[in-house]
């Protein structure tokens, strides 16, 4: 079941995701901001998800109904929610890893100019097909059930795990490689002060291990009574983080090397400079790539293809290169359908602990999610506003996590469902303190900072209709919240035991 567990905790967010959010960041005070909340955040909410699956075996609303009663049911139904969000978007990106690992074995990559598959595929009307094949896989499987999960990660999960490594020992072995280095551990400590810096360290934290999600909640029903909760809740978060700095560094380094080789390409050919408008200036300057450049245009927020440009452009400089990008791709097209597949699961469990029969709830649950992302499938914009929002609305639902527990008391907790007679590994008090005071502390200073300092930078900080503005994340979390508390009655009484 921890082979299960760390695929559905390693996926796309860690080897796509990761990369371009640290890059975007800055790196090295973007990482000092993730691993804080590596400790702060992830790892105590872990633990508690791990105990509440394993006392009340059941999915997130059901979970809230139990332990602080039916007027709080509308707490879990955001949880759920929330992933569900994230899911309708997420089959986008596994779809993605599915035609990529079709056009390596066809031999459609690596393309020659860089970005040049990425573009043509992104925008044509394929995100749609791969979407909804990704989908169907993900319902196909949770079906049947979590047996035929625990099979296959049993040997695509190491396979994954290697070739990350071996790619990443590869990519700082490349000329320039310690630039990509510099650029992703080196400090700017006055981003440190930027308060949507640690917003996105927080979501991002919150991506790579699913804290908050419910995610763990629903594996950790299934697991055994005598499973040692604490190692398990501490060993999952630790290794699956470790694997996105990994995934950094291999993206990284291919960047910075083979973007100069780029650069001076272009320079010789001004009519291929059309299709990279951002290193226009970088040609200019003589071939000169500054920090801020690269920030500007190769990790712009715009670029969410930045796995998908460059391990391609890897994978060329490597004998047998073409194997190995197969085996990748199809790796990471796994570890994607791992991942959607435990959403799918989080979402059919919120119906069938409602009374629905199992198989229509996965179908439902199926057909809801292709239609909610449609439009991220074929819109850019609309792709980057659903993974701003509900990248954020995992900090909400982590809060929502911590004052159920907070309700019944830390510490009786702590004692009844982590410190349990099969835990080798105790939790200390501290943990009480985390979660009773800390989690909550940073969820509501964050949020109060970022709404704060986002009228300096964002002079459209209020459009509902923005793209990733304060604006867009208060309409979309006020209109869901709505709706739940007005059917919270409902909610509270279908999910009842």
């Amino acid at each position: 079941m921890m082979l299960a567990m760390l695929g559905m905790a390693v996926g796309t967010g860690n080897i796509w995701r990761f990369p371009r959010i640290a890059a975007q960041n800055g790196g090295g005070a973007f990482l000092i901001a993730w691993v804080v909340f590596l400790f702060a955040w992830s790892i105590p909410l872990i633990l508690l998800e791990f105990g509440m699956g394993r006392r009340l075996r059941c999915g997130p609303v059901r979970a809230f109904v139990e332990m602080m009663g039916p007027r709080w049911a509308w707490m879990g139904a955001f949880a759920v929610f929330v992933t569900a969000a994230i899911m309708s978007y997420y089959s986008v990106v596994a779809g993605w890893t599915f035609r990529f690992t079709a056009a390596a074995i066809s031999g459609e990559l690596p393309d020659a100019s860089p970005g040049a598959f990425w573009t043509e595929f992104r925008t044509s009307r394929w995100p749609l097909v791969s979407h909804a094949l990704a989908l169907g896989v993900a319902t196909a499987v949770v079906a049947r059930g979590v047996g035929v999960i625990e099979r296959v990660a049993k040997v695509l999960m190491p396979l994954l795990l290697l070739l990350v490594v071996v790619l990443a020992v590869r990519a700082v072995t490349l000329p320039g490689a310690g630039d990509g280095l510099r650029y992703l551990f080196g400090v700017e400590w006055s981003d440190l002060g930027r308060a949507q810096l640690w917003l996105e360290a927080l979501s991002q934290n919150a991506w790579d291990t699913g804290a908050g999600w419910g995610l763990v909640l629903c594996y950790a029903a299934y697991m055994r009574e005598r499973e040692d909760t604490v190692r398990n809740a501490i060993i999952l978060p630790t290794a699956n983080n470790l694997i996105s700095l990994t995934a950094g560094v291999m993206v990284l380094c291919t960047v910075f090397s083979i973007v100069p080789a780029l650069v001076s390409q272009l320079a010789e050919d001004p009519e291929a400079l059309a299709a990279y408008p951002g290193l226009a200036e970088a040609v200019r300057a003589g071939g000169e790539l500054t920090p801020e450049m690269m920030r500007s245009t190769i990790f712009s927020e715009n670029n969410e293809g930045l796995t998908f440009v460059w391990m391609p452009q890897l994978f060329g400089t490597l004998p047998g290169g073409r194997v190995f990008m197969i085996l990748f791709f199809l790796a990471l097209a796994f570890a994607a359908v791992t991942s959607l597949i435990a959403m799918v699961e989080l979402a059919s469990r919120a119906f069938v602990d409602a009374g629905v029969p199992r198989v229509r709830a996965v179908v439902g649950v199926g057909i809801g999610a292709f239609l909610l992302g449609v439009p991220s499938a074929l819109s850019r914009p609309f792709f980057q506003n659903q993974d701003w929002v509900w990248g954020v609305a995992l900090m909400l639902a982590g809060l929502f996590f911590a004052i159920a527990v907070i309700v019944e008391g830390p510490r009786r907790f702590r004692e009844a469902e982590l410190n349990h007679a099969d835990s080798e590994m105790k939790v200390g008090r501290s943990w009480d303190f985390v979660i009773g005071v800390l989690v909550p502390l940073q969820a509501l200073v964050l949020l109060g900072w970022w709404l704060y300092q986002s009228r300096s930078w964002d002079p459209d900080w209020l459009d509902p209709l923005g793209t990733t503005n304060v604006g867009t994340v208060l309409c979309q979390f006020a209109l869901v919240l709505g709706v739940l508390l007005l059917l919270n009655r409902h909610i509270a009484r279908v999910s009842k035991r």
